[in-house]
């Protein structure tokens, strides 16, 4: 089994395909419906709508519709297009089982645990039948593929299947039987009616319940799975159905099982968490998948008393777009799987293509698209081949095979020139891989990570160990890649030893070009291109998953051309890379045939069917162009080759060639960004032009300005108004003409200012003096004629009773030398005396948690006297400022006047303690911070700072009356 997607979610209950698109429908326990893309591995939306568990789900194959149905009752259609639900059905009395549209017409069939099965018209949105007869929980109903046929499963222990042919010719216009019945017997009536549906068989045989139950999509078969363990095989016909056979494995209740659309195989799965697959001829196990990590609990218990099955997968397959490709829903999420590898086995010589399809060698000449079969290939089983490896010199072929744990190669020897096949069996041997390393021999690495070297006799020639390789590849004659975990070794084979090697995780393929220079390492996601002596040259990683690859060796460089799940891409060496086209299906390619107009790509698809796909080779090549300076080629695809689309443009940006990008961008934003990266002054005005825009015209002026075109910058100024610049503009050009027509256009907008310094930039005395007279600046107008000699403009100006001298501002504290201190607390280390720890002078708090001057007297100025001790004793003397010798400079015999001699801070009083602020002791005292308002200042008594507040605040400028009521 190869897990292709996984989900982490609630438990999953339903699971469907969509038949064109890749997409998949998860419906959940907590009510959500999830839809995925896992080919791109993406969740694109989300349903919640259900009131509990969703069971049943399913795609409409032609509308963009789907159908759940849940626990709450209600069966919905919603338009994932639209992103809602379109209406709700309502009729069954308990929890929904199934819900499945009719691949024909315009029905939806639900399974309910009331014991019914209903079947609706989603066009008129009415129930047209109700089909009764099971008389426990319906687990599953399913139409048939092409008949007028249903088949449900019960935990009655019973299998039904129900002929509807009488709802169809009674709700569906006639179709060519029954046209033709109405025409040969027009008067034909039925007296008594026809039933909607019947039971046509009643399969027994399961000694539990039924859990689910399908046919085959194209023989009248069906099959069952029950909690009886068993999975069983049905045959019916018009008359009758019996059971054929019974599958035993399962040793817990099995949940679902279903017939594979291409091979005679069924799946099954179970509680015993595994997953089975069984061959329909012999019923047998041909393999068992096993996910022991996934199922947390393997049974409820619901409201009703019964045992119900809690599912541990629902498995469906996709039968457009992969007929390999299986989901499961499990209680921690979901799973996509495929049961063997879709890669054909191909090798390449020249022009000639040789693959195997259907166990057998072909070959494809790919100049004439003739395609015949060479040999038949006899191992393998039903498993298609791992891979192959060609030896065009003694025209031999290695093809691996790996079936589980059992990998093995075989030696065919291919007929030349169209003779036939020798009889012989091929030389076989056990081995993980085998390749060619010379004309005569080949390597094998067998499991215990030895490499041996063997002849075409198959016989062993020499053996090298290698503990830790995973994988050979090819890598020219007597060399060879090994895959380590890590990274990836070039080996000489000749003389044993590691010549080079290249750190790439997991890498899974190596390509060749056409000179062995250049080799393409792939891996899950991730493309490395690397030289031959495995020095990286670039990497680029996929967000989808790398399939194949070839070199087109026609371009100046070798182009990696690869195809990822969705895309044709390409991957220059230099690490360009782009999207060609993009792909309905995955392909593989083979080989890129390339020419001077195009290019081919030959490639296969997973049905091992060749083809040929057209590419355009343009873009790399034109990127190609531009790398190795081939500039006629540049110019000759510029104005020839249709190259469009943003990525183009940008990769021309940011490689620095924006004067071609302009070739190719008709918006005018873009061309005017681009214009100005390459200096191209005409584009960008043109750009500019169309736009109109304020910025763009600033851009424009700007660029302009450093190219010195100032009649562009002119222009630019002028479209946007800028009267400023365009007047320094004006200056520095020595324009004056056009300076007067500003002082004009200042004077219209009545800019007073700009008119004055048009003004002076002018010379022009009278008109400054005019502008100052005009906006009261008498003064000034006046020392403007006095400096210039305009005497007849001079008068002097009236005095202004009212002018008063400026004075300086009051102090806020007259006669304080220094301002109060903060007072920061000491150590235990500072103030300990004799042994004992004595407590700090000032607060605990330190001094860069304190607050601003004066925020809280308690905290601040606290008393710092000690109880018993004497006053003036145990204090120290705060040192001067400039105490610390940080002033040195020798001014021990400097004079100063006695307003600058210094003064001791001395906060704890001394001889002079009435001349300097003391801290208040601890009390109501009235901190000069809180004094914030003028009634503050007045209450302590400090009336001319209230009074210069008031003047200051609200412009009081008599305080006589309230001088006199203070005094009283």
């Amino acid at each position: 089994m190869l897990t292709k997607f996984e989900t982490k979610s609630a438990r999953v209950k339903g699971i469907s395909f969509h038949s064109k698109r890749p997409w998949v429908l998860a419906s959940l326990h907590n009510g959500v419906i999830q839809l995925w893309d896992y080919r791109m591995c993406t969740l694109l939306e989300k349903f919640d709508e259900h009131d509990g568990p969703v069971r049943g789900i399913c795609f409409h194959i032609q509308q963009p519709l789907f159908v759940s149905g849940g626990d709450d009752y209600k069966i919905k259609v919603w338009n994932y297009n639209q992103r809602r639900c379109l209406f709700t059905l309502l009729g069954h009395l308990d929890y929904i089982r199934t819900t499945f549209f009719h691949h024909e017409y315009p029905w939806i069939l639900s399974a309910s645990d009331d014991q019914t099965i209903r079947i609706w018209n989603w066009q008129s949105r009415q129930c047209i039948s109700v089909l009764t007869g099971h008389n426990h929980y319906v687990m599953c109903a399913q139409f048939h593929p092409n008949e007028d046929l249903l088949v449900s499963a019960s935990l009655d222990q019973s299998v039904r299947v129900w002929d509807f042919s009488g709802l169809r010719k009674k709700s569906v216009a006639p179709g060519p039987t029954g046209l033709a019945e109405h025409l040969r017997n027009p008067q034909a009536t039925d007296l008594f009616g026809q039933a909607d549906a019947v039971v046509k068989h009643v399969l027994e045989g399961h000694d539990r319940g039924v859990n689910w139950a399908a046919f085959h999509p194209s023989l009248p078969l069906i099959v069952s799975a029950a909690d009886d363990r068993q999975v069983k095989f049905w045959r019916m016909n018009d008359a009758k159905a019996w059971e054929v056979d019974t599958c035993r494995g399962h040793y817990n209740n099995v949940s679902c099982v279903l017939f594979h659309a291409k091979h005679e195989l069924i799946l099954s799965n179970s509680e015993d968490k595994s997953i089975r697959v069984w061959d329909m001829t012999k019923r047998t196990c041909l393999h068992t998948f096993r996910r022991e990590h996934d199922r947390l609990v393997l049974m409820q218990r619901s409201h009703k008393g019964h045992s119900v099955l809690q599912d541990f997968m629902r498995l469906l397959d996709i039968p457009f777009i992969s007929l390999n490709l299986f989901a499961a829903g499990h209680d921690a999420g979901m799973i996509l799987f495929k049961l063997q590898r879709e890669r054909p086995a191909y090798a390449v010589y020249n022009n000639i293509l040789f693959y195997i399809k259907d166990r057998q060698l072909r070959k494809l000449d790919m100049q004439t698209n003739r395609d015949a079969p060479v040999m038949q290939i006899k191992g393998g089983g039903r498993n298609q081949p791992y891979s192959m490896s060609l030896n065009h010199a003694e025209w031999c072929v290695l093809v691996s095979w790996r079936v589980g744990d059992n990998h093995s190669y075989e030696l065919y020897a291919i007929p030349r020139d169209g003779s036939d096949a020798p009889s012989i069996e091929p030389a076989r041997g056990q081995a993980t891989s085998a390749v060619w390393v010379a004309r005569n021999r080949f390597a094998a690495l067998e499991k215990n990570n030895q490499l041996v070297i063997k002849n075409l006799k198959n016989e062993v020639s020499k053996k090298i160990a290698t503990p830790t390789c995973e994988e050979i590849m090819y890598a020219g004659t007597g060399m060879l890649l090994l895959r380590e975990p890590d990274s990836l070794q070039l080996l000489d084979v000749q003389q044993k030893r590691t010549v080079a090697s290249v750190k790439v995780s997991k890498c899974r393929y190596a390509v060749w070009n056409s000179d062995m220079s250049v080799v393409a390492l792939l891996g899950k996601h991730t493309v490395t291109l690397c030289t031959r002596r495995m020095q990286q040259l670039c990497s680029v990683t996929e967000g989808a998953r790398v399939k194949s690859g070839a070199f087109d060796d026609s371009a100046p460089q070798p182009v990696f051309i690869y195809t990822t799940a969705n895309h044709i891409k390409y991957c220059c060496k230099d690490g360009d890379y782009g999207i060609i086209r993009t792909l309905d299906v995955p392909v593989y390619i083979v080989k890129v045939i390339a020419g001077d107009s195009g290019a081919r790509v030959v490639c296969l698809d997973r049905e091992c069917r060749p083809k040929v796909l057209s590419i355009d080779p343009t873009e790399y090549r034109f990127k190609l162009a531009l790398i190795t300076q081939q500039y006629d080629q540049v110019l000759h695809m510029v104005r020839t080759a249709k190259l469009v689309g943003q990525s183009i443009i940008a990769y021309l940006q940011d490689k620095g060639y924006p004067e071609v990008a302009l070739h190719f961008v008709k918006e005018p934003r873009t061309r005017l960004s681009l214009a100005l990266q390459c200096g191209n002054i005409e584009v960008a005005l043109e750009a500019a032009k169309s736009l109109d825009e304020t910025d763009a015209w600033d851009q424009l002026a700007k660029a302009a300005l450093n190219i010195g075109n100032h009649q562009i910058v002119e222009m630019c100024y002028q479209r946007t108004k800028n009267f400023d610049k365009l007047t320094f503009l004006y200056l520095v050009t020595g324009n004056i003409e056009k300076l007067c027509k500003m002082m004009k256009i200042a004077e219209i907008r009545k800019d007073a200012s700009a008119q004055f310094q048009c003004a002076m930039l002018l010379g022009d005395v009278q008109e400054r003096i005019r502008l100052l007279k005009a906006s009261g600046q008498t003064t000034l107008a006046y020392l403007t004629a006095v400096n210039h000699d305009q005497v007849e403009e001079a008068e002097q100006p009236e005095r202004n009773p009212d002018a008063q001298y400026i004075c300086p501002p009051l102090p806020v504290v007259e006669d304080m030398p220094n301002w109060p201190l903060l007072a920061g607390s000491k150590s235990v280390f500072e103030t300990g005396g004799d042994g004992d720890v004595v407590a700090a002078e000032v607060g605990d708090e330190p001094l860069e948690a304190a607050g601003a001057w004066g925020d809280e007297d308690e905290d601040i100025l606290l008393d710092t006297k000690a109880e018993g001790e004497v006053e003036g004793e145990g204090e120290e003397v705060m040192e001067d400022a400039c105490d610390d010798g940080g002033w040195d400079v020798g001014d021990e015999d400097l004079e100063l006047p006695e307003v600058l001699a210094p003064v001791s801070a001395d906060i704890d009083g001394g001889a002079e303690e009435a001349a300097y602020f003391a801290a208040p002791s601890r009390g109501p005292a009235v901190a000069l911070a809180k004094l914030r308002t003028v009634h503050d200042h007045i209450t302590v008594g400090q009336f001319e700072v209230a009074f210069r507040l008031l003047n200051e605040q609200v412009g009081v400028v008599n305080f006589e009356r309230l001088i006199i009521i203070i005094n009283i």
